[in-house]
């Protein structure tokens, strides 16, 4: 038995769950988790290795002023000589002096990023330090001294101790990198915009409709474009030669067609009837066939209709032919874009299918997650898990699955619907009816 190994934490598995699925979302985050990275690391580094290493170079200078001021103090022999020994001296230095004073108590601000730089190298310097108050708004620095005469204070700018304004460098960055990143995105929003267009060209193309498309963007870009085109082209070639072809075929099968029913008509004999219900089984089959390879190009422009509406329609048609079926339309919906003969046509298939093999049958018509489903359920055999991926295939016959005794069909009312389904963008998908203890046919098309 094979051993499956699960995906380890270096394999990123879990950060995909984070990852943005857009194509918009993606590109942002590769533009903004670099520079984001960048500012972060350069702040970083800048504070702590210039600011901080300023910061305790002008710091010290006025610790060398202080700690003389401090000493004058110390050697006067009264309070009045100390004042008048300091205060002259202490005016050039724009240091003001207040003998004796308040003690003062260390604040420091939240957001101040060399305020503790300030207080440590203050403390180391000057032993006599009693307190730093980096919160006043007059002076800016106040500090408190204990001196033989009682508590001292002096204030100073804060200017003097660290960079007059810290956050400029930041605030520039910041602004910076905002401008830039919105210039990134505007540029790569213009190279992503072609390929938008082309994703929904492509899309729409797959549902059968046809959205102009120009060339545009980066030079990939008009590679995979062009390629798109000449794609949409070849296609749209080969679907008219096939339409043209088939109008040949149809005409040419059906002349022999109506010769042998005229000439089975002059026929007296036992076996005419059973003739004859070989040439209608032929043109029910040539019908068929045709009806199933003109399918993709004899559609109608899509157009909005009413889900509810249609459903409406279709169970009328069917009991005004002597069907029972029922209606379960659990709420209104808005209308949806769609080739409302194409749609009509591939349930009114699911619905002959769901009449034919059992003897009563529902349409049901639900809004999903992003899609709204039209189920057809009936009471008759079912289809068996494994044989409905074969039942999708054009002229598939189940014989074992389906009762062919209640009708002769040709294999082709599924493959028609599924088809129909897919080129709206949609699917067909097969199950078993809970309720009715049949076949459960969901007809999905996205919103």
């Amino acid at each position: 038995m094979a051993h499956i190994s699960k995906p380890s934490f270096f394999d990123f598995v879990w950060l995909k769950r984070f990852m943005p699925r857009g194509l918009y979302g993606r590109a942002a985050l590769i533009l903004i988790v670099p520079i984001v990275t960048l500012q972060l690391v350069v702040s970083v580094v800048f504070i702590q290795r210039h600011f901080n290493r300023i910061t305790v170079q002008m710091t010290r200078a006025v610790v060398a002023e202080l700690s003389f001021l401090v000493a004058e103090v110390n050697a006067a022999p009264t309070p009045d000589a100390a004042n008048a020994a300091v205060r002259p001296v202490a005016a050039p230095l724009a240091i003001w002096v207040e003998l004796p004073g308040a003690p003062v108590d260390t604040r420091i601000g939240r957001t101040d990023f060399t305020g503790p730089r300030v207080e440590r190298t203050l403390k180391a310097g000057l032993p006599s330090l009693t307190g730093v108050d980096l919160t006043s708004s007059r002076f800016g620095v106040i500090v408190g001294f204990d001196t033989r005469h009682g508590p001292m204070r002096m204030g100073f700018s804060r200017e003097r101790v660290s960079a007059s304004n810290p956050h400029q460098l930041l605030v520039l960055m910041l602004a910076t990198g905002i401008l830039m990143t919105l210039i990134a995105y505007l540029f790569l929003r213009n190279q992503l915009r072609p390929i938008r267009r082309l994703a929904r060209a492509a899309e729409a193309f797959g549902k059968g409709q046809v959205v102009p498309y120009r060339l545009a963007g980066a030079t990939e870009v008009r590679s995979a474009g062009k390629a798109f085109l000449d794609m949409r082209a070849r296609i749209d070639r080969q679907i008219e030669q096939r339409t043209l072809m088939l109008s040949g075929v149809s005409h040419d099968l059906r002349t022999p067609l109506t010769r042998l029913r005229l000439g089975l008509s002059m026929i007296e004999d036992d076996s005419r009837a059973d003739l004859e219900r070989d040439v209608a089984d032929m043109e029910q089959l040539v019908d068929a066939f045709l009806s199933f390879a003109r399918a993709d190009a004899l559609e109608d422009a899509p157009e909005p209709v009413k889900p509810d509406e249609l459903a409406h329609h279709l169970v009328d048609n069917a009991e005004r032919a002597g069907h029972s079926v029922d209606l379960d339309v659990i709420e209104e919906l808005d209308p949806l874009m769609m080739r409302r003969a194409a749609v009509e046509r591939a349930l009114e298939n699911l619905l002959g299918n769901a009449t034919r093999y059992g003897s009563h049958a529902r349409l049901s018509v639900s809004k999903g997650r992003g899609d709204i489903r039209f189920v057809v359920e009936d009471d008759g055999p079912g289809i068996p898990p494994d044989a409905r991926e074969e039942a999708l295939k054009p002229f598939a016959r189940l014989d074992k699955a389906r009762n062919q005794d209640k009708g002769s069909g040709v294999g082709l009312g599924l493959a028609i619907a599924n088809d129909i389904a897919r080129s709206h963008g949609g699917h067909l998908r097969l199950g078993d009816s809970a309720e009715m203890g049949g076949l459960k046919v969901e007809f999905v098309l996205p919103l």
